[in-house]
Formats: C-alpha cells, structure tokens, sequence
C-alpha cells in the first residue's frame, strides 16, 4: 500500500525490529481509532538475508508476549542459561572464569534468548498487518509543521500528515538529520566479526565472553549445535580474517573458540560490521521522537542494542497512549518530554558504561588487567551486585514501562 494524502496520528519512519514493534504496540493498543503507519522502501521485499542474532532480555521477551509475537519466534529462540566472562591473553592455554552468571534469581528465566533478526522481523512484519497497522513501501524525504500535525513528504510523491513523526530508520537516520538533531559519535577502529560455527557437543544453554587484548570474543548458543560468534578486532585486522581462506579462518577461529565444544564448522562466509558510539544530543523535537539505533548506538559487548531499543519502545507507547486515552495530543511537546525524561538519562549512562568497559578491556596492559580482575572477582563474591547487573540486563530495574512488565497498553 502507498502513502496517501492523508492524516495519520502516528508515522513511523523504519520497519526495522524497533519500529515495527512500536507500531504493533500502538496498533493493538488504542484500535479502533487511531492510525499507525511504517514507511521503509523495505517493505516491498522479503526481510534480507542476515546471519546476526540479537540476544533478547527477560523485558524485552515480555514485550514481545504483550505484542503477541513472541509465540512466532518461542521455537527458535535458544534460552541463555549461564554466562561466564574470562579476562586473559590469546596465547593463555587456561581461561579462569572470573564471572558467572546465571538466571534472574526470582524469576528463575533465563538470562536472555538467542533470536536471529531475520525471524524476529518476519514475525513482526506479520502482526504489524494484523494489527491494522498501513505499510508504506517508501522512506521520508522531509517534513515540515502544519496545523496540529507535521507535513511528511515521502519518496514516492505522497505527502501523509502525521501528529507525531517517529525516528527509526538507523544510526544514520535521515529523519534525524532533517529535523537538525546531532549526537555525540565516534568510531573505534574496530569490527565486529559475526558468524554461525557448528560443533560437535551441545552448549547445554551457556554463553561466554572472553575479554581478550584485541577486544571481546563471544560465543553464544543457538538452537541445535550451533553457536553464533561476535568477534571483535582492529577494523583492518578483521578486513584481513575476513577475507582469509576458509580453513585458515578457520584456524584463527579456534585459537579462541577453543575445543570444549568438539569440532567445529563454520556454517556461513563471516562478515565483518565496523563499531562505533553514538547517543543523540536529544530524543525529541517538534512532533518527532527519536527510537532505537536513530537515538543511540553502542558497543555489542553486552549485548544490550536491540534490549535499549525495546525499552525505547516500551516508554514511548506507554506516553503516547497514555496521552491519546486523555484526549491529549500523543505527539505534543508534554508527551515527548514525558519519553525524552524516561529514556534519555538511562540510555546515556548505559551507553557510557558499555564504551568505558570496551576501553578497560581492549588493551594490553597488565596493570589494567589486574584491577579489572580484581573487579570481576569482587562482583563474583557480592551475590547483590550481581543480581542488580542481571536485572539492569533484563530491563527490570528502576520505573519499568507496562510492556516490559508484560502487561499490555
């Protein structure tokens, strides 16, 4: 379906897993009357071929089972029972876990599911069109206020009225940089390698994390013998693993893959995605809320980027439909100060965190070396400085939107 000449009460610019779950959220929420939109030139194509897997956390699980697509993707999902976190050098032939982690006490869930994106965005494509919610096959060219509304000019010539814009069409959003927002951004020389590795014994449900000098090494289960890695090196460094021969990645692969899980096979070509920080100097301007990687965009070593946008998600459907349920404007200024409040502190000190441990980490000093295994060490012995890490992994810590709690708008 095109884009018409008409009034909308919500756009979103970006049908990627961010965007797609707000507008399903906002869709189920406040049907009958109220008219949520996706515009992506994606659209008018099946999701690509992507190998990446996202690792969602116990809030995010809970907002995708609000949405009513977490029963889609329940089957492929691989729970993530246990984490162990090593610090050492590649040439260490023991690698002591320093840190290990295991379910949400209370709960007594997993850490996290394993998801591939792929699947996750097939789900929410299909109860996106469910919901009601009006696919635009085309992306935003510019924007500008008319009367109680902005005037978004699309691709295709259609030129929709929206009351509130939303901003989730990536780190290098087009609808950010129109309204003027700039972030605070760097790159860190650095990629990420990401591939799926079979192996011959099961993973029985446990990630690891190996801090080596050159940045982290990730290994996390997938359904069946598979694991899928995030390898981080040197940007020209991983150009180089990237484009070896199959066998001599291979080699470099089990120098820190290791041999606990058997012989192993790389399942699919590796592919190398550069790193980099990035966090909006706002969230919000006038009738625009920025969502997921368009706000903010950190270091996978945590594995928090996608939960960040999930929790983006959560806040921002919670404000608009608490504003549209008192007849106030979802998109005015008290309802994006409202989101902008709510996510833009927390984001900023979690973005920081996961870049300064990425600096702590990725370097071969000794000296750092020992006062961050000191660290590690004392967060082991202290059972409530875990459990609080684990419920700020899972999204349940300080005030916690509805749909992170599960419940519905």
């Amino acid at each position: 379906m095109n884009g018409s000449n008409e009034r909308l009460d919500v756009l979103i610019a970006g049908a990627g897993i961010a965007g797609l779950a707000l507008a399903v959220a906002l869709a189920r929420g406040l049907k009958p009357h109220f008219a949520v939109a996706v515009c992506d030139a994606a659209l008018a194509r099946e999701p690509a071929r992507d190998d990446r897997v996202s690792a969602i956390a116990g809030g995010g699980r809970q907002l995708l089972e609000a949405l009513g697509v977490w029963e889609d993707v329940a089957g492929e999902a691989q729970p993530i029972r246990a984490m162990e976190i090593t610090d050492s050098h590649l040439e260490d032939v023991m690698r002591p876990a320093f840190l290990h982690f295991d379910a949400v006490p209370e709960e007594e869930t997993p850490l996290a599911h394993m998801v591939e994106n792929r699947a996750l965005l097939a789900a929410l494509r299909a109860a996106a069109a469910k919901a009601g919610v009006r696919p635009i096959a085309s992306e935003v060219e510019g924007f500008a206020p008319e009367d109680g509304a902005l005037g978004v000019r699309l691709a295709d010539g259609s030129s929709p009225a929206a009351r509130l814009l939303v901003a989730a069409d990536g780190a290098q959003s087009k609808t950010r940089a129109a309204a003027g927002i700039r972030s605070l951004a760097w790159g860190y020389g650095q990629s990420g390698i990401v591939a799926t590795i079979g192996h011959e014994r099961d993973h029985e449900g446990r990630a690891e994390q190996h801090f080596l000098p050159a940045g982290s090494f990730a290994i996390l289960p997938l359904t069946g013998r598979r694991s899928s890695i995030v390898w981080t090196e040197k940007s020209e460094e991983a150009a180089r693993l990237v484009a070896l021969p199959p066998e001599e990645f291979k080699e470099e692969l089990l120098r820190r893959f290791g041999l606990a899980l058997g012989e192993i096979e790389v399942l699919a070509p590796p592919r190398a995605y550069p790193l980099s920080f990035a966090i909006a100097r706002r969230f919000v301007g006038k009738r625009l809320a920025l969502l997921g990687d368009a706000a903010h965009v950190v270091h996978p070593l945590a594995g928090q980027g996608l939960n960040l946008g999930l929790r983006d998600v959560a806040a921002l459907a919670e404000c608009v439909a608490d504003a549209a349920r008192l007849g106030l404007d979802p998109g005015g200024a008290e309802t994006l100060a409202r989101y902008e409040r709510w996510r833009r502190f927390d984001t900023a000190i979690m973005a920081g965190a996961f870049d300064g441990l990425n600096r702590l980490f990725s370097n071969r000093s000794d000296a750092l070396r020992v006062v961050r295994d000191v660290g590690l060490g004392l967060v082991e012995r202290l059972p409530g400085a875990k459990h609080y890490f684990s419920r700020e992994a899972a999204g349940l810590a300080g005030e916690v939107p509805r749909l992170l709690r599960g419940e519905g708008l």
